[in-house]
C-alpha cells in the first residue's frame, strides 16, 4: 500500500525525533558513566604497562593498561589513563599477566581438620595463582565454603564441589543409587564423585538418575564399569587417566579385571599401545575431559625416596603428622616385596605419557589437576609438579597453560566469567615476573595474585606463608 507525502514526512520526523532521543540518552549515559568512573577511581586499581597473555592464542599484548574495579576487569587499553586519578596503581613494566589458574582435582579438608587448617589450605592454593578449585571429595561444609567464597566473605579460590563419594561401599544397590543421587542434587552439590568399587548395574542407575535430576559426574572408573562403557555413559571428566591402561589390555589376555593393581600397573606388560588411538577417539566422541594428575605417579608411586621429597621447600607448610603419614604410605607403595619394580614403573610411566600426549593432540581436552593435598602434593605448589609432568609427556607450554585457564572455564561453561583476560570478566589474574610461554618455571615467579579484584602482593603472600609454616611446626 502506497503512503502519502504527508505520511512520509511524519515518519521521517518521527525517526529524527527518535534519533535525537537516543543520542541524548547515550550522551546522558556517557556523562553518568564518566561520573561513576570518576567516583569509582577511589576503589579501582590500575595496572600500567603490563604484558597481557591471551591464553586462547598465545599472543602477547605488550604495554597494556588494565583497570580493575568491583572484582571485574573494567578496561584494557593501549593508552595510559592519568595515574593520578587512581588511588591504587601497580607498575607492570616488564611483567606478564595471565588468568588465574584452576586446580581441577583439589581437595578441601573436612571440618575435623579445623577452621584454621581449612583457611590455610585455601590460601596455599591462592599463593600459587590458583583462583579456582574443583573439590573432588565433597562434604556439607564445602557447600557453605563455596557460597562464602562466591560472596567474598572468605578469602578463597572459586569453589566447585563434588558430592560425597559414590563407591563400592557407599552405594551398593540401584535403590541406594536413586536415593543418594537425588539427595545430593537437592543438597546443592555441583556434581557427583565416582570412586572405585561401584558395580556396573548400580553405576548405570547412578547415570540414569543423574540425568533425570540434572547432575553430572566425574572421577574414577570402577573396574566393573570399564573405560569404554564409562566414556559412553557421559563422564564429564575422567581423572588420573583412570581405566585407560586397563582398556589397552587385549580381551584374549583373559586377566581378572580386579587384579589391575595401582591404576593398571599390574597390566603394564599386557598393554597394547596400538589401541591408544581408539580410546582417544572415544574420549573425543563423548566429550570427555581428562585430568591426568600425573604428578601422583611421578612422585608418590615412583622410584624416588620419601626423604628426597620431604626435603622439598613446600613441605614446611604441612603438619608433621601428615608428613609422617605420607612417608609411611610412600614407603609401602614402592616396597619391592609388594611387587613394585623400577623397571616396570619406567614402562608404566611411558605408557601414561603416551596416553596424555595422544589425549592432548586428538582427544576432547585436558584439565590441570594434581590431586592436592595428596601424598607429597602440597596444595598450590603441587600444580608446578603437575605442569612439569605434563611437559615431560610432550605438551607445549601454551597447551599446559590452557589446561589450567581457558579449558576449565569451557568445562564449567563459564568462559564469560573467567579463563582469560578480557573486559567484563572476573579479575582473577596472576602477575608474573617472566614470560611462562618461554619457560614454564615463570609460573612460580609470582609478583602477586588478584582474586576477584582483591590484590595479594608477593610480600603479603610471603608473610602469610611464613605464618602457615610456623603453625605447621606446632602440629
Amino acid at each position: 500500500m502506497a503512503i502519502s507525502k504527508v505520511q512520509e514526512q511524519l515518519i521521517n520526523n518521527h525517526h529524527i525525533k527518535m534519533k535525537k532521543t537516543v543520542f541524548m540518552f547515550m550522551a546522558f549515559m556517557a556523562f553518568a558513566n564518566g561520573q561513576i568512573n570518576k567516583k569509582d577511581n577511589k576503589t579501582a586499581i590500575l595496572i600500567s604497562n603490563i604484558n597481557i597473555i591471551d591464553v586462547a592464542t598465545g599472543n602477547i599484548a605488550q604495554g597494556r593498561h588494565l583497570l580493575i574495579d568491583h572484582g571485574k576487569i573494567i578496561r584494557i587499553s593501549e593508552n595510559s589513563p592519568p595515574i593520578t586519578e587512581y588511588k591504587q596503581t601497580l607498575d607492570g613494566t616488564g611483567k606478564y599477566a595471565i588468568p588465574g589458574l584452576a586446580e581441577m582435582h583439589a581437595h578441601i579438608p573436612p571440618p575435623s581438620a579445623g577452621d584454621q587448617r581449612i583457611e590455610e589450605t585455601l590460601f596455599l592454593y591462592l599463593s600459587n595463582g590458583v583462583t579456582t578449585i574443583r573439590g573432588m571429595l565433597g562434604d556439607p561444609s564445602h557447600l557453605i565454603l563455596r557460597d562464602k567464597a562466591k560472596s567474598g566473605e572468605i578469602l578463597s579460590p572459586r569453589i566447585s564441589t563434588s558430592s560425597p563419594s559414590l563407591n563400592g561401599n557407599s552405594v551398593t544397590t540401584s535403590e541406594e543409587a536413586i536415593t543418594k543421587v537425588t539427595t545430593y542434587q537437592k543438597e546443592g552439590y555441583d556434581f557427583l564423585k565416582i570412586h572405585p568399587g561401584v558395580k556396573r548395574e548400580v553405576f548405570d542407575q547412578v547415570v540414569k538418575t543423574a540425568s533425570e535430576v540434572g547432575l553430572t559426574f566425574a572421577g574414577h572408573v570402577p573396574v566393573d564399569v570399564g573405560i569404554r562403557h564409562a566414556m559412553e555413559s557421559g563422564y564429564t571428566s575422567i581423572d588420573h587417566v583412570d581405566g585407560f591402561l586397563e582398556g589397552l589390555v587385549p580381551t584374549d589376555a583373559k586377566v581378572a579385571p580386579e587384579a589391575n593393581g595401582f591404576f593398571g600397573y599390574n597390566f603394564t606388560h599386557l598393554a597394547a599401545i596400538d589401541q591408544i588411538d581408539e580410546l582417544v577417539q572415544l574420549a573425543k566422541k563423548n566429550n570427555v575431559w581428562i585430568v591426568p594428575t600425573q604428578s601422583l605417579f611421578e612422585r608418590w608411586f615412583a622410584p624416588i625416596s620419601a626423604e628426597e621429597l620431604l626435603r622439598q621447600p613446600e613441605m614446611k607448610y604441612m603438619p608433621a603428622s601428615i608428613l609422617e603419614d605420607w612417608k609411611k604410605r610412600k614407603n609401602a607403595s614402592i616396597d619391592p616385596t609388594t611387587g613394585f619394580s623400577a623397571a616396570q614403573w619406567d614402562t608404566f610411566i611411558s605408557i601414561r605419557r603416551q596416553l596424555i600426549k595422544a589425549l592432548q593432540d586428538n582427544g576432547h581436552g585436558m584439565l590441570l589437576g594434581s590431586d592436592a593435598p595428596q601424598l607429597f602434593n602440597v596444595p598450590g605448589f603441587s600444580i608446578h609438579h603437575e605442569i612439569e609432568a605434563m611437559a615431560k609427556a610432550g605438551m607445549a607450554p601454551l597447551e599446559i597453560i590452557q589446561s589450567g585457564t581457558l579449558n576449565p572455564a569451557l568445562f564449567f561453561g563459564m568462559e564469560n566469567t573467567f579463563g582469560n583476560l578480557k573486559e567484563g570478566l572476573d579479575a582473577d589474574i596472576v602477575v608474573l615476573d617472566a614470560n611462562p610461554l618461554k619457560d614454564l618455571k615463570a609460573l612460580k615467579q609470582i609478583n602477586g595474585v588478584f582474586v576477584r579484584g582483591r590484590w595479594l602482593s608477593k610480600e603479603a603472600i610471603a608473610i602469610k606463608l611464613e605464618e602457615i609454616a610456623k603453625n605447621a611446626q606446632n602440629k
